[in-house]
């Protein structure tokens, strides 16, 4: 059953919203509680299998593994999917910094699997009003950090002929602010300080802010993609913390004659400086280590290669091993560092590579060629 927005938010043992996310005590994120509060579903086995069924591709790591681990309404994707029904992806980026690290490149890598998997068009919004508004920017930065951020995302090797990557302040306007207004007049204003917890010292941009993440959900907003066909179903690939304003969205749709968009939703990234200061599971001492083996459940190194390390029979051989003492935690790290170097490498040449042309091509707003092919 979905919970409706607000509903079980004003318990505090921890803080998880587009904005906070925290712990009582520092302590981590208890994810099954996080489920329970917001109504969304935990993805199981059946469903990965599903997908890997469906598209007849192996299922991403971050699905495997669990990294992308709730949802709401996947099956009914897939089984409209399987119908032979088509949908579209949606996801965004919220441009506050030169660049996106690996946390934020997270969603977009995993966007571009569904999106090469499924064979479906993608939009990407750029929140440069939102950054503005909560970061204390001005415009003209903003607008600046959303096409740097549009390099980065580009550079996660998403098809042209299948994406539109959009900034607020360049496309909000047309089809896709009356549908802000439609969201706008079905949401009061306690209902809106319910979800996001705005007080009376937040300025009224923000409180003003969430149709405007919400309407990407219908295609409606996109004449230019999808003139025409507006049953057409949207899977959002986020982080959990974004899930409030897709509480919101899904509220009101039916009420404005839309269908609920799916979403597929991610843990949080541990932070981490790699090396000598990576918090790790290991004993005090190598004599320890090799009695009591590490504490895999609060090693961020091998959290870490968790995320990254494609090769399953690896991490296995890994936990078995260092989880048994018989592998250190110097020799972990420096397996994570080959790992996140050469990935990190990789992204930084294909960065380089993309030009103010290639961005210009993915914000053109034009039909996609190849948009279901």
């Amino acid at each position: 059953m979905e919970k409706k927005e607000g509903e079980g938010e004003g318990e505090e043992e921890q803080v998880v919203n587009p904005w906070t996310v925290s712990a009582k005590g520092g302590g981590k994120i208890d994810y099954d509680k996080l489920i329970d509060q917001f109504g969304c579903q935990r993805i199981d086995q059946s469903l990965v299998d599903r997908i890997h069924r469906l598209t007849s591709r192996a299922p991403h790591v971050f699905l495997r593994r669990g990294v992308f681990f709730a949802h709401r309404d996947l099956s009914e994707i897939l089984d409209a999917y399987e119908r032979g029904e088509k949908f579209y992806l949606y996801t965004g980026r919220g441009p506050s910094s030169e660049a996106l690290h690996l946390g934020h490149l997270i969603p977009f890598m995993f966007t571009k699997y569904l999106q090469e998997a499924f064979k479906v068009p993608l939009v990407i919004q750029l929140t440069d009003d939102e950054k503005c508004m909560w970061k204390n920017l001005t415009v003209e930065e903003s607008q600046r950090l959303a096409r740097e951020n549009a390099k980065d995302i580009i550079a996660c090797g998403f098809d042209v002929t299948r994406t539109f990557i959009f900034s607020d302040f360049d496309y909000v306007g047309g089809a896709f602010y009356k549908n802000m207004v439609k969201v706008g007049k079905c949401v009061t204003y306690n209902k809106v300080v319910g979800i996001f917890g705005f007080t009376g010292e937040d300025h009224i941009g923000k409180v003003s802010f969430p149709p405007v993440q919400a309407v990407p959900s219908f295609p409606s907003s996109f004449p230019h993609l999808f003139g025409g066909q507006d049953n057409l179903r949207c899977l959002i690939p986020c982080a959990i913390d974004q899930d409030p304003y897709f509480r919101m969205t899904r509220d009101v749709a039916p009420r404005i004659g839309y269908q609920k968009p799916a979403l597929i939703e991610s843990s949080f990234f541990p932070a981490m400086q790699i090396n000598r200061y990576a918090f790790s599971g290991g004993q005090d001492s190598i004599e320890k280590h090799r009695e009591l083996g590490a504490n895999l459940e609060v090693d961020i190194p091998f959290k870490y290669l968790s995320f990254f390390l494609d090769d399953d029979a690896k991490l296995e051989e890994i936990r078995k091993e260092y989880g048994a003492g018989r592998m250190l935690t110097g020799e972990v790290k420096q397996l994570l560092i080959q790992v996140l170097t050469e990935l990190v490498e990789r992204h930084r040449r294909a960065r380089a590579a993309v030009t103010d042309e290639m961005v210009d091509a993915f914000m053109a707003v034009r039909p996609l060629p190849n948009m279901f092919n």
